[in-house]
């Protein structure tokens, strides 16, 4: 996967963020529709966590000297409970 088609990815994800974030005002009133956006909405958050960190593995390994497509998607567990 390139950088490019990464960022691509991440561009439609925080589009379909975006559009879930909108709808949560007019899903108040269907619970079941509201609950179903925001599993996917969460769903979304993970992979945008996923999709960065894969970038941002790509581009250390470019910076140094490594071949970035070495790099691979870390698995949901790992981005979301990774410790600085």
């Amino acid at each position: 996967m390139s950088d490019e088609s990464i960022t691509a990815r991440i561009e439609r994800l925080v589009t379909e963020e975006k559009e879930l974030r909108g709808r949560e005002q007019e899903d108040q009133p269907d619970d079941a529709a509201l609950e179903k956006d925001r599993e996917r909405l969460s769903a979304v958050e993970v992979e945008l966590d996923r999709c960065w960190d894969l970038l941002r593995q790509r581009r250390a390994k470019e910076e140094f000297g490594q071949d970035p497509d070495d790099a691979e998607a870390r698995g949901a567990g790992t981005v979301e409970n990774y410790k600085q």
